[in-house]
């Protein structure tokens, strides 16, 4: 029996992915992108070089046959490397395990590979420079824009994958049933590079993530195969040391000497690169609902995106189309099922994973400068070895275990960091935790996993 064509709005990481997917269970699928072919670039304009991959997104590229394609683009990342302002280095493990890494990886290769795949292989047709330019809410059309003209599409189960600025999502503002909310965070962000050596080799240790806090600001830096480093300033918009203060060289060479002595000497063309790349926001969607009725169902970004700082934005949005074809194996033909249990599936999820990004900004920029810090990781390490069942750190179970679902690591999450807070209140050092007392609280609070 022929199935129903599916159309998807956005060939990026996600609606690329979902692609290759829906078309191996025997759909035949149309892409409409924005763009023009990433194929026929040497880089991405204004987008991040690279992202991090954990577990959830490797799970997802095996699920649809493509991880052996993807795996030599991978660099594996041990531990988030701290600079601090004194000019000391402390490298903290993201896990104990040998396989708790997570690996930064280009998107723009990524997305080629999954682009490639879709096409060659399963025969998608991928409609490139075919723009979104407006939704009729009433009428359930899509205009559209084509290099030949305008034309419109028919709202009967679209897949809307096309990324944070969804002009689809944006249509619905005050609008049921999907209600968008957009939260603009009042920080920005800035892409800088850390060029290779002359011989190719890195400036820095290469499996690492390096960051250097320091409070309300930070810079992070991803490795990148080529031997360079993919460098990230996060920090206010406005007000005291803010992008709105770096508006000329001298000011730009003032801060960075003055917070970031050490990483100056990495960055000879950071003038240049301050001026020339532009400033990005970071912002959080929420929707009331993610589809209307069988019409149209948001995913990835265009549904639930968020700040980058649990580097999970890629990851859940590939765990969207896993869940996407497991509903649809349950629910074959019936796109309003599909559509309501894949919300209800993945909702609770979205929600605990965008707290955990906001989170994760705070530790990773000003909580990683606390003095028990490292203490509570390192006891949260200890509890892990000792009661494996009951106590994983909250980054590994988002990181590394695909299998607990986001929900409820947040939900332990909060539990462990007040166990944490409570066991070393009045220790500085490890030997002076009662695990006995430690033990107990744990089984007491925890259930087992």
């Amino acid at each position: 029996m022929q199935k129903t064509p599916v159309k998807i709005l956005g060939a990026g990481l996600c609606g690329s992915l979902l692609s290759i997917i829906l078309a191996r269970r025997g759909y035949p699928v149309v892409i409409y992108e924005a763009r023009s072919d990433p194929r026929d670039l040497s880089q991405a304009a204004g987008r991040s070089i690279n992202l991090a991959m954990s577990s959830r997104g490797i799970k997802a590229l095996k699920y649809a046959g493509i991880f052996d394609q993807v795996e030599p683009l991978l660099m594996p990342m041990t531990g988030r490397m701290l600079h601090f302002q004194n000019g000391t280095q402390e490298l903290q493990p993201y896990g104990q395990k040998e396989d708790e890494v997570i690996y930064s990886v280009s998107r723009f290769n990524l997305n080629q590979i999954l682009i490639d795949t879709a096409e060659k292989k399963y025969q998608v047709e991928i409609k490139f420079e075919h723009k979104v330019l407006s939704y009729d809410t009433n009428e359930d059309k899509i205009l559209m824009q084509s290099p030949a003209g305008e034309y419109s599409l028919d709202a009967e189960a679209i897949i809307v994958a096309n990324g944070a600025g969804s002009v689809i999502r944006k249509a619905f503002n005050d609008i049921e049933p999907i209600k968008p909310k957009e939260s603009i965070l009042p920080h920005s962000y800035k892409e800088l590079t850390i060029p290779a050596n002359a011989d190719g080799s890195f400036q820095l240790q290469e499996d690492a993530l390096h960051i250097w806090p320091r409070g309300q600001f930070m810079l992070i830096a991803l490795p990148n195969p080529a031997g360079d480093f993919t460098l990230t300033l996060f920090m206010p918009t406005n007000g005291e040391n803010s992008f709105s203060e770096l508006v000329s060289d001298k000011k730009v060479n003032e801060f960075f000497n003055h917070f970031f002595a050490s990483a100056v000497p990495l960055l000879p063309n950071l003038n240049d690169e301050f001026k020339k790349n532009p400033t990005g926001i970071l912002g959080t969607v929420r929707c009331q609902h993610w589809h209307d009725a069988d019409k149209l169902l948001l995913m990835g970004d265009a549904a639930h995106a968020l700040v980058p700082f649990h580097a999970q934005g890629m990851n859940f949005a590939f765990d969207d189309c896993v869940e996407l074809d497991k509903v649809i194996e349950n629910n074959e033909g019936d796109w309003l099922k599909i559509f309501q249990n894949f919300e209800k599936n993945q909702y609770k999820n979205a929600q605990a994973i965008q707290e955990m990004a906001l989170d994760n900004y705070i530790e990773m920029r000003d909580g990683v400068l606390d003095p028990k810090y490292a203490l509570r990781k390192e006891l949260s390490f200890e509890l892990e070895q000792r009661m494996p069942n009951r106590f994983i750190p909250r980054y590994s179970m988002v990181m590394f275990h695909d299998q607990i679902p986001y929900a409820v690591s947040y939900q332990r999450g909060e539990i462990q960091k007040k166990l944490l807070e409570e066991l070393t209140k009045n220790a500085d050092k490890l030997e002076e935790i009662d695990f006995n007392q430690a033990e107990k609280l744990v089984a007491s609070r925890l259930t087992p996993l």
